[in-house]
Order: structure tokens, then sequence, then C-alpha cells
């Protein structure tokens, strides 16, 4: 996308800055966009009618195609989920919201003519109907045309289109961004595949800012802090904490957090987390009674997980294990019995009418993280259980990252998450150590994301050839982790170069291998495996080749 000189762009930041604000706090329904005239249509082709839907939609109201897929991709993984709604009651592939906090679905029926009855249910029409509400407030922000074929300029619309304001509005506009820097593909229902390649981001923020305080009063004080609305939850308990309610959120993750400050909603949680890299946000202290499990309110603890019920693809293995290090805190904090007659589905809930986690929920792969066994489910997970790491210290155990505990040396997690300026905690103090170890003036490795380290990533992601947007995601964190020497390594093998291999594993992979220092037979199939991605020869043997697709981030 075309970039404007240095003074336009900051004549544009500064206006940005003021404009975002009236216009995240505005109510009412948008003037209507002026769309591009519409583009002939393409060749119908059942195959390919969502990239069509894509294609078209972006044409005709101008909005960037990459930018409408990513914000679709967050609300719904692509998936409309034949027009049901979701709990915060939205709808369709761009989750078009009608509730009292959020009306996309009448906003877009009034700009595209559309009913809203086909807009909640056919996938074209509610595509158009998403381009058409972020193009709405892109003209309320004052964007010119130059400025929409700038993608970074979109950011404060992305932000208006969560429905909310302020540090939740910023956090959802910073994972839309998170997956255009990083890239995604997603085969969708009927096999459709749906792609956005990896590129350079810099959005233009103005003064939104994600950046949170932490949890207050908390067992797990990694949480971000984002408190319901005083109406969706009672101050203060009736009963002692005797249970952890698992659910499944029927919704994103910022559209959770953000429906439980509606004041209409009447629900909320304990905790939500997040699919993509286990983040979780705490919205209602432990000690008051969310509002989340009807008769079992007063005893429980509840925590919601970003996805839908009938969609796998959303309980990652990170997810699975952040939830369970949480649950496992909160069990050892109030004395719940770690067994499944304590930590239930909402389902099992007394009194509930809900469904959720589901069948697709592994309960056998989480009781047994939340046990601390960092193999279990190893099926799914990459984990070194030969090697006797089960609830070790490099297991899931730990608060420090909200994704799994950190190893001695500050460099190992289970999982390694996006950071970007203004994050906090022990992940960004690994990056800092692994920026000034190799040459990057990161600055003190103290835990914040500021300047110092922003413009280290993006110097060491300029030399690295990687998207050098200052996002630290699965490429920089695998360039960064296995930097080094390249020996060749084997099953058998141990020592410092191995603990290296397996962490840029794990973040290159997005599945944990244990960071145990011995070649075991665990570590050998996850080489295999990113050999295979990699077009390598499969050998199962590290070797100068893999080590070079490692060092490149790959």
């Amino acid at each position: 996308m075309p970039r404007r000189a240095a003074a336009h762009t900051g004549r544009r930041a500064s206006v940005l800055a003021a404009l975002a604000v009236t216009a995240l706090t505005a109510t009412g329904t948008p003037a209507a966009a002026a769309p591009a005239a519409q583009p002939p249509a393409p060749p119908a082709d059942g195959r390919h009618a969502m990239n069509q839907a894509f294609v078209r939609a972006a044409g005709k109201f101008d909005v960037p195609r990459d930018l409408l897929a990513a914000v679709g991709y967050g609300e719904t993984h692509l998936d409309g989920h034949t027009g049901r709604p979701s709990q915060a009651n939205g709808y369709g592939v761009m989750h078009l919201a009608s509730n009292p906090a959020n009306r996309t679905l009448e906003k877009a029926a009034d700009i595209t003519g559309e009913p809203v009855s086909r807009l909640r249910r056919d996938t074209a029409a509610n595509i158009l109907g998403g381009a058409a509400v972020l193009r709405s407030y892109a003209d309320r922000l004052g964007l010119d045309g130059d400025e929409r074929d700038d993608i970074d300029a979109w950011y404060p619309a992305v932000a208006q289109y969560s429905g909310t304001t302020g540090r939740t509005a910023a956090r959802y506009a910073d994972t839309v961004y998170a997956f255009l820097a990083q890239g995604f593909a997603a085969t969708v229902p009927g096999g459709e595949r749906i792609s956005v390649a990896a590129r350079p981001v810099d959005p233009v923020k103005g003064t939104l800012s994600a950046t949170a305080g932490r949890a207050p009063i908390t067992p797990y004080p990694s949480a971000l802090w984002v408190p319901a609305d005083s109406h969706n939850f009672t101050v203060g308990r009736t009963a002692t904490i005797d249970k952890v309610i698992i659910h499944v959120t029927q919704g994103s993750y910022a559209g959770s957090i953000k429906w439980f400050q509606d004041p209409t909603a009447e629900v909320s949680a304990h905790y939500v987390v997040r699919s993509s890299d286990g983040q979780i946000t705490q919205t209602v202290r432990d000690s008051d009674t969310a509002y989340h499990a009807k008769q079992a309110n007063a005893s429980a603890l509840g925590i919601e997980h970003e996805g839908y019920i009938d969609d796998p693809s959303w309980f990652t293995d990170t997810m699975y294990r952040a939830s369970a290090a949480l649950t496992r805190a909160l069990c050892d904090k109030y004395g719940i019995p770690k067994d499944r007659a304590h930590i239930i589905g909402h389902s099992e809930a007394p009194g509930t009418d809900h469904t959720d986690p589901g069948r697709y929920w592994d309960w056998n792969r989480y009781m047994g993280f939340v046990e601390g066994d960092s193999s279990s489910g190893s099926g799914n997970s990459t984990g070194d259980s030969s090697s006797g790491s089960s609830g070790s210290g490099n297991s899931t155990g730990g608060s420090s990252s909200g994704s799994g505990g950190s190893s001695s040396d500050g460099l190992g997690f289970a999982s390694y998450t996006l950071l970007q300026s203004g994050a906090s905690g022990a992940q960004v103090t690994a990056v800092q150590q692994l920026l000034n170890t190799q040459g990057y003036a990161a600055g003190a490795a103290d835990g914040n994301f500021g300047a110092a380290t922003l413009s280290a990533v993006k110097a060491y992601q300029t030399t690295r050839g990687l998207p050098a947007g200052g996002i630290v995601g699965p490429k920089t964190w695998t360039a960064l982790l296995s930097a080094g020497s390249t020996p060749t390594l084997r099953r058998g093998d141990s020592g410092a170069d191995v603990k290296r291999l397996q962490r840029s594993l794990t973040a290159a992979l997005g599945t944990t291998v244990d960071a145990v220092g011995t070649f075991g037979p665990v570590t050998a199939t996850a080489v295999r495996t990113y050999q295979t991605r990699q077009g390598l020869a499969v050998t199962g043997i590290v070797s100068s080749k893999t080590w070079a697709a490692l060092h490149a981030g790959r």
C-alpha cells in the first residue's frame, strides 16, 4: 500500500488523534458513506464465493480487502454460523451486532439498503455490510481517498468497529493489526480457503492505547484488568468459592469483554481467555459474584474462552495451557480440588440451559494441564514427556506471562505471545534480553515494551528480512530464540543448544516443545513436523539447513 511523505503522515496522526476520541464516543447512526463505483461482478463461482465477496465489498466501499478479512477473522474465524447470533447478538462473518450498545447491523442496513434478515444470514451481504460500516467510520474520521489506501490509517475506524471505547477498543484494533502483521489462512465452511499475507504494519493510533493495568487482588497477576459494568455482577459473595466453571464465549475475546461492560447485558465472568495467544483479562474480582452460571454464581469462579462451541479451531494448545495455568492458580488459592467434580463445564452447572463448552472441548487434555502434566494430550502436544518434565518448572505452571511459566533464565515459555508497543511482563523481558544479547539496543530488560524496545525490534526485523512492523510474533520469536551456532543435533543429544532448539520450535510450530535440554522422541517428532512444513529433508536431525530456516524466522 502507498505511503505518504513524513509531513503528511504527521499531520494525519495529529488530526486522527483528535478525531478518534470524538468518533469513538459518538452515538447514533453515521452518515452513509459515499462508496466508489461498484466494480463488475466477478464470475459466479461457488468455490470462491467468500473471496469474491471480500473483493466486491472492498471495491464498493474503498476498504482494504485484507483489513476487511482480518476484522472478520478476528470476530468469527470467517464462520457465519448459519445466521445464529453470538452472545452479544452479533450475526455473520463480520459479526454485525444488534444490541443496545452496538447497532452495526442496523447501520449496515441503512447504508447498503439490504434488509436486516439478509444481512444476518447471507454471507456476501454480511461482508458488504461490514465494509459499509467500516467506511462510514472512516468518513467520520475524515480519511480521504489517499489515506483510505493506507491500511495503517484505518486503526481508529477498526477500533470503533469494536463497539466500545478506550483500552478495550484499542486492544480489539491491536488484535486485527496483529493478524495483518503475521498473516493468516482459514478454511471456511464449504472448504474455501481465505488468506491474508503477512506485511509490515505501523498503525496510526492517535490517543488510543491498549495499555492496561494488571488485575487487582488476584492470584493470577499477569491477567489484564478491564472491569465489567456494575450492573453485571454483585459485590461480595453469599457462599464459599468451591468450583471453577468453564465457558465458551460464543463470540470474540474483545467482543465478550465489551459485552460485559454493557449495563444491559446482565452477564459477566471473572476471566476471559484469548484463543490466539492465551492472553487473559479479568473483568470481575474473585471476591465478587459474576453472572455466569445462575444457581452456581455465588460459589463459582467463571472462565470464558474465546470461540464457538461448534468450531474446534478456537481451542488452541496455547488457550488450553493458559487457562489451565489460571485454573490451577485459582484452585491453589481457594483450596478447590483439582478434579472434574469441582472444575466443570457450564452445561454441568445446576439449573443451566447452556451447552458449553461443548463436545469439542478436550477435558482429558485440559485436566492434565491443570494437574501440572505438560505432556497431557501428547497427540496434540510436542512436549518431551519422556524427559521427565511433567510438572516441572518447564511445564505450564506459573503466571509470569499468562501463557505458561518461564524457565529459570527467563527465556522458556509454554507458548510465545504476540507482543507490541505498550505490552509488559516476563515475555517482554525475554525479548529485551534476546535483542540486547544479539547487539540490538532494547534498553533495560525491565519488561516494559517502550520506544527503545520498539526501535530495536524494528531494526532486528529489517536486518533479518522480517515484516518490520515492530510486532513480535511467531516469526520474530523463532529468529530471536534460535540465534546462535548451528551444531548438528539428533535424538539422544542434550545441552544448551538442544534447549535453544526446543524454544525456537515452540515459537515456530505454535505448540509446546518443553525446553528441558534433552533431545527425546517428541522433540524428534517436532523437528520432523517443522522440516515437513518448510520443505526440508525430513530426517528428524537438525543440521545447518534446519537451523537456517529457524534463523530466518520461518
